[in-house]
């Protein structure tokens, strides 16, 4: 914290994939934002339908029997996509962090309502980012992220990132108390790693044979990010429960959701199943909510799902020279989303290099975040260009050589 006082970068107003700062200087969104900014900024349909919204019922909770027509039309549009097995139900929260936990109380109430309280675990992938409430801190499979604050929930348990025979293993010898498995089809923060093949069919069936219940996390691949709705549906899998926030709204306003399919929804929708005791005081809020709606119609008019498909292979091959460069270990990607990860010598006696390649990036125009100190966030805004994505790489280069030409002395090119 000490070392952002002063030299922040204040940002104050954006259009397309382009932000500006105070000083006037524009800067190509490659990450779009924090990973949300799916239509691109300065979408005046969104501002508008919240606007419209505000004057009318700005908000209002939606406990006991309360509820708006934005919650509930959003509530119906959502399901209707969701990538699970029968009718879906929409468990509205502020954003994903909120979808972490929100999912860990549901697997809890759904086996306590079965009759097997004692299947509290939930299983997590290494690498694994889970949002930053309690459950999603303790889920985290980043160390740092998780370092420093204790247990805060005990009923984890960590698997090897892409190993399905250490899955197998764990619930051979202790499937009577995990109640779930959770991972992000993409891993996102831990480096955008992709699954190596067939990783989440075999998952699938595994928690399938051991009646574990399967979450998918797509608060980062939902609504697009991959070239279909849900990465589950590129990856031939069928969720109990998705997460999802980011680009349900573009980040345009907070929100996030549970997505719960037939086997959880008859469980806990049951007459004598008695009330879901959670929930927040914006889950559903009608202004989020109206931004949401007018974000999907954009999406459904401009194909900005297709584009997402048919610009994969472009970012691929503008990034993918980069991997020749002497400071690059590895570049990975799928769909409009990709990392760019930096030698382990060059990191060992450089440990402030992905700062310094994010710092050059931005002075050649480019935002880029760095993601636990190895690799490079890319993830532009769906509305990009082919030539946009040119400018990306390119600026990518020209900070890497930047940096390259800084190498401290003794140093030798990899």
């Amino acid at each position: 914290m000490s070392r952002v006082s002063g030299a922040e970068v204040n940002l104050v107003s954006g259009e397309g994939c382009f932000v500006e700062d105070d000083g006037g200087r524009r800067y190509l969104d490659a990450s779009a934002g924090l990973w949300y900014c799916n239509v691109g900024h300065g979408r005046r349909e969104i501002a508008d339908a919240v606007h419209r919204q505000m004057t009318s019922l700005a908000a209002y909770q939606t406990f006991d029997v309360f509820a708006n027509p934005p919650a509930l039309a959003l509530a119906e549009r959502v399901a209707a996509l969701a990538p699970v097995d029968g009718d879906a139900v929409v468990f509205f929260t502020n954003g994903g962090s909120d979808a972490v936990d929100t999912a860990g109380k549901i697997v809890r109430r759904y086996w306590s309502l079965r009759g097997r309280p004692e299947r509290t675990t939930v299983v997590a992938r290494g690498g694994a980012y889970h949002g930053m409430n309690a459950y999603g801190t303790s889920l985290a499979g980043i160390e740092a992220n998780a370092a420093g604050w204790g247990p805060l929930v005990r009923e984890v348990v960590h698997v090897p990132a892409h190993d399905v025979g250490a899955v197998a293993e764990l619930f051979e010898q202790r499937g009577s108390t995990i109640g779930a498995f959770i991972g992000e089809p993409v891993i996102g923060a831990g480096g955008v790693h992709p699954p190596v093949d067939d990783y989440w069919p075999q998952i699938a069936d595994l928690c399938r044979e051991h009646d574990v219940l399967l979450i998918a996390d797509e608060v980062v691949t939902g609504f697009g990010r991959l070239g279909r709705w849900f990465a589950s549906q590129r990856f031939g899998v069928t969720p109990d429960l998705v997460l999802t926030a980011k680009g349900i709204t573009s980040g345009y306003l907070p929100l996030g959701a549970v997505l719960c399919g037939e086997r959880v929804r008859q469980t806990m929708w049951a007459g004598d199943a008695g009330p879901f005791r959670h929930g927040y005081t914006y889950s559903g809020h009608p202004s989020a909510c109206a931004a949401a709606m007018a974000n999907l119609d954009i999406i459904e008019r401009e194909g900005l799902v297709e584009r997402v498909g048919a610009l994969e292979p472009v970012l691929e091959a503008a990034l993918a020279p980069l991997s020749a460069h002497p400071l690059v270990a590895e570049v990975r990607s799928a769909g409009l989303l990709a990392a760019v990860e930096l030698d382990a010598e060059a990191l060992r006696q450089r440990p402030g290099l992905v700062d310094d390649v994010v710092r050059d990036a931005r002075e050649a125009g480019v935002l880029v975040r760095g993601l636990i100190g190895r690799s490079l966030q890319i993830s532009p805004p769906f509305v990009i260009t082919e030539t946009e994505i040119a400018q990306i790489a390119a600026a990518l280069r020209a900070a890497l050589d930047a940096a390259a030409d800084r190498r401290p002395a003794g140093a030798e090119a990899r």
